[in-house]
């Protein structure tokens, strides 16, 4: 399954194992890590969901990709850690003193702690765009929010769509023999004259798309959609883990475990039993993804040597 081809718009690209789960099990996975990297403060949740998330997405992404996001992410965390402490001066360890204020330890570990965590969830907000698709969505929320779901579908779908018109709209008018010039005028011209052509095209497309799903009918009471979607004893699985897993994470800090606090002074991690028990329960939620993704590439390479 893992190395199956599906036909996407523009090309081929390889269906992920994951991808395969039920849209209900996907949707309660992603809530459920992207919630508690959201809101948890220990630094051993956010370095887990990181890891895993840095997992999951190096299997739907190229070398390249990668790459590049190394150059925005790193930046990013780096921007984040250095800018909290020349506004937060909280803290009982001033490493020096900048303006008469005191540039601290803690100020500086709160801001690498946001930096982590911001990164960790663009990466699973980016493994979200990738697996729950405008489909999933539609399927998900037809019925319920027609018209929510509908904006949230094209809003997702849009994205890659842009990116691919504004390369075909850079290349006709590179034919047309703008972008010729050094000059940074004439460049910031052509740029300007690329981005009219793709608010033009994108507002078109956007209205077809309407009149398109009123034509059909979307949204109307009653209507019936084909749903190729089935529930099975894996997506059974996959439900009952993310439940599980994060259900003794969320006990776990509602008994007073695992808590982590960066001002006045930092706490230390949680090193007690009940508490590692629910690192271990979010790190298993975590690298769900490619334990699967790794699983099923083992059973590929597998059956390919047996022919």
């Amino acid at each position: 399954g893992l190395h199956l081809l599906a036909w996407r718009g523009c090309g081929l690209r390889a269906v992920r194992f994951f991808e395969r789960y039920h849209p209900t099990a996907l949707l309660a996975y992603f809530a459920a890590v992207l919630l508690i990297a959201m809101f948890s403060a220990s630094p051993v949740t956010v370095l887990l969901a990181l890891a895993g998330g840095l997992c999951f997405a190096a299997t739907m992404t190229t070398r390249r990709e990668k790459l590049t996001d190394l150059t925005f992410y790193l930046p990013l965390v780096l921007l984040v850690t250095l800018t909290n402490p020349l506004f937060s001066h909280n803290g009982v360890t001033p490493l020096f003193f900048l303006n008469g204020r005191a540039i601290t330890l803690e100020a500086i570990l709160y801001g690498a702690g946001l930096g982590f965590t911001l990164w960790a969830v663009l990466l699973w907000c980016r493994c979200w765009s990738r697996i729950m698709t405008s489909e999933k969505l539609l399927y998900l929320f037809g019925r319920a929010i027609p018209r929510l779901s509908l904006v949230l579908s094209m809003a997702l779908r849009y994205v890659p769509l842009l990116r691919r018109q504004a390369k075909k709209l850079e290349r006709a008018q590179q034919t047309l023999g703008l972008y010729a010039s050094e000059g940074y005028l004439d460049r910031l011209r052509s740029k300007l004259s690329v981005y009219s052509g793709l608010v033009g095209w994108s507002l078109e497309n956007a209205v077809e798309v309407s009149r398109s799903m009123k034509a059909r009918g979307y949204g109307l009471k009653g209507r019936t959609a084909y749903s190729n979607y089935h529930f099975t004893r894996r997506d059974a699985v996959l439900l009952i883990l993310t439940l599980v897993t994060a259900g003794l994470y969320l006990t776990v800090g509602a008994l007073g475990y695992g808590g982590f606090t960066y001002y006045p002074a930092l706490s230390g991690v949680d090193t007690r039993p009940l508490a590692l028990a629910g690192d271990l329960a979010f790190a298993v939620l975590a690298f769900a993804p490619f334990i699967i993704e790794g699983g099923q590439t083992l059973q590929w390479n597998y059956c390919k040597s047996k022919i």
